[in-house]
């Protein structure tokens, strides 16, 4: 599987997920409590980078859009930093993370999602290229402004749109 980091072995017992930045409302969320949220889950196709696609497949979570609404984004809030319990970063425009777009996913075609894929529980943004759904996810940091994330500092695309063909910085 590819990463730019060695696999964690996180448990669930001290994983946490928190929405911060400009918010009314930081919140932090532990296993138990972000699963009695309000379920979600996506069925379609994945895309990577290294042209490889993965057709049909699910995964379950939650919405980023029920994450949002216990936070309370500011009007000023127009992008997200995405940010990965091992220090991984990645950047989005926030309409690519609301809308019915995004999740925070912990099962994947009806099993619990391996540390491999990211688990126990990854960012999902399935419209984009795949290093965009940051495994591991930590949380989301609300700003004002576009800020590069991990592989957006290393020359690619900063939004990442495989039907535009948006791998690196200039496509």
């Amino acid at each position: 599987m590819l990463s730019a980091e060695p696999t964690p072995h996180l448990r669930t017992d001290t994983w946490s997920f928190g929405v911060e930045g400009l918010v009314e409302r930081p919140t932090t969320w532990n296993w138990e409590q972000i699963h009695a949220l309000t379920p979600g889950s996506f069925e379609g196709d994945i895309h990577c980078v290294t042209t490889w696609s993965k057709l049909g497949i699910s995964f379950s979570g939650v919405s980023v859009d029920t994450l949002l609404s216990e936070s309370r984004p500011l009007p000023n809030a127009s992008y997200v930093m995405a940010f990965s319990h091992t220090g991984y970063t990645t950047n989005l425009p926030i309409d690519d993370v609301t809308g019915g777009k995004a999740w925070v996913v912990w099962d994947v075609d009806g099993k619990e999602l391996p540390p491999e894929h990211g688990g126990p529980a990854r960012l999902l943004v399935p419209h984009l290229y795949f290093w965009k759904s940051a495994k591991w996810v930590a949380g989301l940091r609300l700003l004002d402004h576009d800020q590069p994330g991990f592989w957006e500092q290393n020359g690619y695309h900063d939004r990442g749109d495989p039907w535009l063909e948006q791998r690196y910085q200039g496509d």
